[in-house]
């Protein structure tokens, strides 16, 4: 069946895998091309890290090109990050070597040249992002018709990055419009590793084209892994030779599990990052073990982030290398021998894509955690002393490794935000447009289905209040006002993600000095902070270009971002982590120091909750309450205005962003209490009857320009859900 398929592919690329020695076609590859070749079908491709999905998706794409070429560009390939971009760039180049189809990256770091021979002679594939794609409709709309007017394939990669967040509807919106200029819908290909229930990404990636989306099943292997937890106690507020002893002992053992490999230490901040390698670096030193040590997050050079992939993939030496998400994608790293993970992921997804980073082509993968916690902290309420995200990430390593369960897809849907950017950037195209014409290029797009005539009237007259609409010489047209032309204008607009203002770090002060990277503080003279893996103390600091230049120092310095992100937790996550709490198991792989906390945290949890009338109800006070849901984060936000409604004083507790319990006061007693949460499990709630403040807290980075009514709205609709109620425990 395979050798069928074989025969199908265009002769170059039959050459390209007789050179590279490749005894057999995937089954993934094999169901990809029977989708594109027999089928008009888009096509979604979910698989694990390594498994030859973008072979998949590319060698019967680049066959139909081949055979049948195309009059403009024949295949758009968007990424989210352009690392990715500039990855897949070198490997379809080595691809494409014998055959006359060229490939051309269009990002704001790509050649300018190559951009003009793009647009002169349009044809290939095309690299490129989501801001990208729409900088191009708003700056250059002209060229869109000129180089897609033949375009075939829009091949995603990793879709499941852009499905749950604005810059994911913005990309569908981007290709609708697109749509609209050349008149049809281009087949799209979306690639994933981490994708739970199939149904609602292949909606996603269908969303706007009419077309159904095919999703092949194939036999793919399950993947070996070895998983260890480590946990270490310190106590880091009694500032003595002992506690720095503790606190050494973790550090030691991230030395000692990066030392001699090529692995990614991956953590969830980049202070932590920052932090993790300085204390590698400067224990390679004591011990002249000659260990390389680099750093990879977004507030790092381009040159530095690129000269880290270069070191992991070449393979000539045992490398180390700090990172974020930022090298959780698919970026082609060689073979990884060791992912290690400082405190939890941020979710099962998270964890799935680092732990798919190493054990590439049947290898065996391997992942290690280390957990620190402070035991010199002050006594507190029990659910305080307990580190939920340990207790979190064992709940996740069993969701994965027992249930290959990841999370599903969450499709907001009331993206107002992303509604306001939308507007503004089809009347920058647009110069000039009635109000009929604008509701119905907007509210046409599939991602604002949800939105009704109503709201967007509310948004348009807010926008023609403030400023940044305003109407033209002619009866209801609409122009861009001038506080409108200042954000379009602005240099970040493209993105609907919060950039926050960054100063850029140089070494030594200079036309010449190489840049390390940004930082958020404009740091004054003489100030330490850590870049890089490095401290650094501040020479000059130039407001004017927000520039700080540096000199390298000895020792290890802190510095901190501002994090802008959210996480939910999804109720099944929560509803496993009280099974970790409530079962007698042993778990192989925590070690005895993990499995002795575990225990003492099962002891902590045990004594506290069986004296209770209700089991989730735990009082601390005679009228406080601590009460545990176990919902997601969505169900429990919408249990605390329930509560709120019902007359009770109620707040969230957080760990970190996992939602523990609610904090409730009240003078009714526990009965009371209880039978309130006793009958919300048994009759719900009514969301819409929730009292939302004013201030309610909502990601959009446009959100200073939409009504509060619809803020409050949104808020209900994308951030409350009332069906997780009768799960309460």
């Amino acid at each position: 069946m395979s050798d069928n398929i074989f025969y199908r592919l265009a002769p170059f690329i039959r050459d390209y895998i007789y050179k590279n020695r490749w005894e057999e076609l995937r089954d993934i590859q094999v169901a990809a091309a029977r989708v594109i070749f027999d089928t008009g079908d888009n096509l979604l491709l979910t698989s694990g890290t390594a498994s030859g999905k973008t072979e998949a998706a590319f060698l019967p794409v680049l066959t139909e090109l081949f055979e049948n070429p195309s009059g403009s560009v024949g295949v758009l390939y968007i990424s989210p990050l352009k690392a990715l971009i500039n990855d897949q760039f070198e490997r379809l180049t080595g691809l494409l070597e014998d055959a006359d189809i060229p490939v051309t990256k269009w990002h704001g770091d790509a050649s300018p040249a190559a951009k003009k021979r793009l647009l002169k002679n349009p044809r290939g594939v095309m690299q490129t992002t989501p801001e990208s794609l729409e900088s191009m409709l708003i700056r250059n709309s002209s060229a869109v018709s000129r180089l897609f007017s033949d375009l075939r394939f829009v091949i995603i990669d990793e879709v499941h990055y852009f499905m749950d967040n604005d810059r994911g509807l913005q990309l569908l919106s981007v290709l609708e419009r697109i749509q609209r200029i050349i008149g049809f819908a281009p087949r799209r290909i979306g690639l994933s590793a981490t994708l739970g229930d199939i149904d609602a990404p292949a909606k996603w990636l269908s969303m706007g084209t009419n077309v159904p989306t095919a999703v092949p099943k194939t036999s793919e292997k399950g993947r070996k892994a070895r998983i260890a937890v480590r946990f270490f106690p310190t106590a880091e507020k009694i500032p003595n030779a002992d506690s720095k002893s503790l606190l050494q002992k973790y550090y030691d053992y991230m030395y000692e599990s990066t030392l001699g490999k090529r692995c990614i230490l991956f953590s969830n901040s980049k202070g932590e990052v920052e932090e993790n390698i300085a204390h590698l670096r400067q224990i390679s030193e004591k011990k002249r073990s000659g260990g390389c040590y680099l750093v990879h997050h977004a507030n790092i050079s381009p040159a530095l982030r690129e000269f880290a992939e270069r070191s992991m993939k070449s393979g000539e030496l045992p490398v180390c290398v700090g990172a974020t998400v930022t090298l959780e994608l698919g970026i082609d790293l060689g073979r990884l021998e060791r992912i290690v993970q400082t405190g939890c992921p941020l979710t099962v997804s998270g964890l799935v894509q680092r732990l798919g980073r190493t054990g590439r082509r049947g290898e065996l993968a391997e992942m290690r955690f280390a957990f620190r916690w402070d035991l010199s902290l002050p006594p507190t309420e029990f659910y305080k002393e307990i580190n939920w995200d340990f207790i979190m990430c064992i709940a996740q390593i069993l969701l994965y490794a027992r249930e290959k369960w990841v999370e599903p897809m969450y499709l907001p849907k009331l993206p107002y935000s992303l509604l306001y950017h939308q507007t503004m950037s089809i009347m920058a195209c647009a110069g000039a447009i009635s109000v009929s014409e604008l509701a119905r290029q907007v509210l046409g797009l599939s991602v604002f289905k949800n939105v009704t005539a109503e709201d967007y009237k509310l948004l348009l007259r807010r926008l023609l209040e403030n400023g940044h609409i305003e109407r033209g010489e002619e009866k209801g047209e609409l122009m861009t006002g001038e506080k409108g032309e200042a954000v379009v204008n602005s240099y970040d607009f493209s993105a609907v993600f919060s950039v926050p203002v960054e100063y850029t770090v140089r070494c030594e002060a200079g036309s010449n000095a190489e840049i390390v990277g940004t930082v958020q503080n404009p740091f004054p003279p003489k100030a330490r902070f850590a870049l890089a893996g490095q401290a650094w103390e501040v020479v000059e600091l130039d407001k004017q270009s927000q520039t700080i230049y540096v000199k390298k120092i000895e020792g290890i310095s802190a510095n901190m971002w501002t994090d802008t992100g959210n996480e939910y937790v999804h109720i099944k996550v929560m509803k496993k982590m009280l099974e970790v709490l409530e079962s007698s198991e042993e778990y192989t792989f925590l070690d005895d120091a993990a499995k002795n906390r575990l225990s003492y945290v099962r002891e902590l949890w045990s004594n506290a909750v069986e004296k209770t009338r209700d089991r989730i109800i735990v009082p601390t006070s005679p009228t406080t309450f601590a009460v545990f849901p176990f919902l997601g984060t969505r169900g429990t936000m919408a249990l605390l205005y329930e509560l709120r409604r019902r007359g009770f004083g109620a707040d969230l507790w957080l760990s970190r962003y996992i939602p523990v319990c609610i904090e409730v006061r009240t003078d009714l007693g526990v009965e009371t209490l209880s039978a309130a949460l006793s009958s919300i499990k048994k009759n719900g709630a009514d969301k819409y009857e929730f009292s939302i403040p004013d201030n309610c807290e909502i990601s959009g980075k446009f959100n200073d320009f939409i009504p509060r009514k619809l803020l409050k709205k949104q808020y209900v609709e994308d951030y409350l859900d009332t069906d997780e109620l009768p799960l309460i425990e």
